[in-house]
């Protein structure tokens, strides 16, 4: 029985050993521990711990190998649940859209982000940081481009939900929306949509954001925080949004981003030339 047990943990070894030999930086993989409920890019490997980024959710994780799966279906990139873009009339009137800049720690999520702004014919900027760079950053960008509407997010997680310091990137995200208040207090005049996966909501909205993930900690989609300038964007300026109508339009509703009520940021004008 001894010599059976022995013999499975060395066939269990070099099985892991075999699999680890092929599992390599940009492969697609799941976590077992976690049902295999997301996917993950493998986007490091250092002693032996794989650092993953989430393809649809904005969530940074690590695992050790044997917790991971090979993904080996036709990746989804999840938009489907997106719902009809605004429709204006362009017969009579012309449109003033608020302008976008975004600050976003992952470069693919940045440009499908990008993407849907382009679609939508809203006018933005994106800016790729690190999350640790924006609070530092933030005045600079400010200054120079002048937004309407700031978008700041990348990737979080928490541990405890008492502690911002247990957060992964909660405390640079409510340092940056610190900074970014000291160059606009009005949250009428600069709309902040910030956080990723599982942020500490509560004090991202105390330290100034309009919109902010998330309220029950869970994983949002990568488009959310876009979702939501856009329809900061595409909103009169001169009335209070639909709060409850721009948060169901996200993913997961008013459980992963929450928000306080304000005003749109676009114009209206008449006659269209």
């Amino acid at each position: 029985m001894n010599q059976l047990k022995e013999n499975n943990h060395i066939f269990f070894y070099f099985f892991i050993k075999l699999i680890g030999d092929n599992m390599k930086i940009g492969d697609i993989v799941t976590r077992n521990s976690y049902n295999n409920d997301t996917i993950f890019k493998i986007v490091d490997i250092k002693d032996n711990i794989y650092y993953l980024s989430g393809i649809n959710m904005r969530l940074c994780a690590d695992s050790y190998l044997e917790d991971l799966k090979l993904y080996e279906e036709e990746i989804s990139r999840d938009e489907e649940y997106i719902k009809d873009k605004i429709n204006l009339d362009r017969e009579n009137y012309f449109y003033i859209c608020g302008k976008i800049v975004q600050l976003d720690s992952d470069s693919s999520y940045l440009k499908r982000c990008l993407k849907y702004y382009e679609e939508n014919n809203v006018m933005a900027k994106g800016i790729l940081l690190d999350e640790s760079e924006m609070p530092n950053k933030i005045l600079e960008i400010l200054n120079e481009y002048n937004p309407d509407i700031l978008v700041i997010t990348g990737h979080d997680a928490y541990i405890n939900k008492r502690n911002i310091h247990d957060y992964k990137n909660s405390k640079y995200f409510k340092e940056a929306i610190v900074n970014a208040r000291k160059y606009e207090k009005s949250q009428d005049k600069l709309i902040i949509i910030a956080g990723g996966c599982q942020s500490d909501y509560e004090e991202l909205i105390k330290a100034g954001a309009n919109f902010a993930s998330s309220p029950k900690r869970i994983n949002i989609h990568a488009l959310d925080p876009a979702i939501i300038a856009t329809q900061m964007s595409l909103s009169n300026k001169n009335n209070d949004i639909d709060i409850k109508k721009i948060l169901e339009s996200t993913k997961y509703g008013s459980d992963g981003m929450g928000g306080i009520i304000t005003k749109g940021t676009m114009y209206i004008g008449y006659p269209r030339w």
